[in-house]
């Protein structure tokens, strides 16, 4: 099918950190440790499997193994899991959280790279096997983040109190979020598939979890995708001896502030993402996800009468692990020591924290993984592209910001010409001789002079804006259509894959959507893709 492409540069809509990234430039080179390409992966696997122990692999499959105990688990997905025992089997990574009903398209992208990498490093590297990880971010509690998706412009939103890790949550009150679903869909085969599908994952489980579980695995499972879920005691077991270094020397503080401060210092466009604390772990039971701080030569639970001292938080920590749950900081340490990890995928903000990680790695011994950012795409219906075509109008062009394209479409269609410059470049070489003059005869008349050149190309500035202006109300069909088709593809003025949901897309293709990303989405080709869909 005919696709496009455009850098991310040219988008606009990614942050310069990335966009030097992926133009690998030398100042970024400490912060990460091989650039993703297929050749850098034979290293990558070497460092990896150096340092991934048969233990931990056997911890992993057994945690996996019960986590998927109650799930119907296709052969592929299995035969991935079983091969997690091997040591010559690694992962590639992608994480989300638990959105309702996936939340944003992106969510897809990611776990769509995260497949396709995998194909792409088994065709390379053919004595090796690659497992596709969607991590379920099952320990953020941030619950207002994720208890809506949008459908048709329109928020589907679970009205819950809730506190704790959202992967605990319950699913009161999703029964009558699946109705209102259900209301505004149509009656066709692909509408039945989207309410079943609904359904089943939010009204027949216990948690979030559990539902998001299944909604991946019923989307996914064929590719072989495997789910975990970190807030496991076995896996938070093997990350117990870095709980102990954090809670009693702060390590990864002192580190990813150095870190930070360096980034900082290369440039001012690039935007430390997250700040760390002096201790960089919650406390997780039942309702209650609070960070634990040290005050007084006492560890506490914010928001609690939860105290220890020192040896009483050691020997809760080797009781209990699963109580300890890592923040944004700790976490990507916890996957890569729990897994044969070889790369994460993720978007430009998570990746612009993991740059801020790398020396805490170093300093923890444990590999730094490549870094991806994950495919983007803007999808276009053939209706959309029948209107482009009407338009004459490039896709690249509706990147830009409303009013550089309103004015850009304007000085196109005009047919007189809407540009000044000639102008303005004649009146500045009839100053330069007042110039010249003034300094023959009396320099206190230099100011007067340039004073008026001001004046002047102001006027002339002034002129060209209202004939812009008058020539946008001659065009003012054209470009109320040209506005209505930017506002389809980028809605609310922001990237598509950050607003819709797939189930607008599923509702008219029905699987053949997702065929046709599996098919479009190349991860290592990093280029924002302009998908036509058929």
């Amino acid at each position: 099918m005919p696709t496009d492409c455009i850098s991310f540069k040219d988008t606009n809509y990614f942050s310069s950190l990335i966009c030097d990234y992926l133009e690998e430039k030398d100042t970024l080179k400490p912060f990460y440790n091989k650039f993703p390409n297929l050749k850098n992966f034979q290293t990558q696997i070497a460092e990896k499997k150096s340092q991934f122990s048969e233990n931990s692999r056997r911890v992993l499959v057994n945690s996996l193994k019960t986590q998927y105990k109650h799930v119907e688990t296709s052969s592929k997905t299995e035969a991935n899991i079983n091969g997690l025992l091997k040591g010559n089997t690694f992962t590639i990574t992608t994480g989300h959280q638990l959105n309702l009903f996936t939340g944003p398209l992106y969510f897809f992208y990611k776990i769509i790279s995260t497949i396709n990498l995998c194909k792409e490093l088994k065709k390379t590297y053919p004595k090796e096997d690659f497992v596709p990880i969607y991590w379920m971010a099952t320990e953020d509690h941030d619950f207002e983040e994720i208890n809506f998706f949008n459908f048709e412009g329109k928020k589907i939103r679970w009205n819950k109190k809730a506190s704790g890790a959202v992967g605990e949550l319950d699913l009161a009150g999703l029964q009558q979020v699946s109705d209102l679903f259900a209301s505004q869909l149509n009656t066709g085969k692909n509408a039945a598939t989207l309410k079943k599908l609904f359904e089943k994952a939010y009204t027949n489980h216990n948690n979030l979890t559990e539902a998001t579980r299944f909604l991946v695995n019923e989307l996914f499972a064929d590719t072989g995708l495997v789910i975990l879920d970190g807030n496991d005691k076995d896996l938070k077991r093997l990350f117990l001896p870095y709980a102990k270094d954090e809670l009693l020397n702060q390590t990864s503080f002192k580190k990813v502030t150095e870190t930070s401060e360096k980034l900082n210092n290369l440039s001012t466009n690039y935007k430390i993402q997250v700040n760390p604390r002096e201790i960089n772990l919650f406390y997780l039971k039942e309702n209650l996800r609070e960070r634990i701080v040290f005050e007084d030569d006492l560890y506490k639970v914010l928001n609690t009468n939860i105290t220890w001292n020192k040896n009483e938080l050691i020997k809760h920590l080797n009781e209990a692990p699963e109580r300890f749950s890592p923040n944004v900081i700790l976490r990507p340490l916890y996957q890569e020591v729990i897994l044969p990890n070889l790369c994460y995928i993720g978007g430009g903000g998570e990746l612009a924290y993991w740059f801020q990680l790398k020396s805490n790695f170093e300093t923890q011994n444990v590999a730094f993984p490549v870094l991806l950012l994950r495919n983007s795409a803007v999808l276009v219906s053939k209706k959309q592209q029948s209107k482009l075509k009407k338009l004459e109008l490039p896709i690249t062009d509706l990147f830009l910001k409303q009013d550089a394209l309103l004015e850009k479409v304007s000085r196109e269609r005009s047919e007189i010409e809407i540009d000044f410059s000639n102008q303005k470049s004649f009146l500045e070489k009839q100053f330069e001789d007042l110039y010249e003059l003034a300094k023959k005869t009396d320099k206190s008349f230099l100011g007067a002079v340039s004073a008026q050149e001001r004046k002047q190309i102001k006027g002339l500035e002034n002129l060209e804006k209202r004939l812009l202006k008058a020539q946008k109300r001659k065009l003012k069909e054209v470009l109320g259509r040209v506005t209505s088709l930017q506002n389809e593809l980028f809605p609310n003025k922001s990237l598509q894959e950050r607003q819709a949901n797939f189930s607008e897309f599923y509702l008219e293709y029905g699987d053949q959507f997702i065929q046709q990303l599996m098919l479009n989405l190349q991860p290592l080709n990093q280029e924002f893709l302009i998908l036509n869909l058929e």
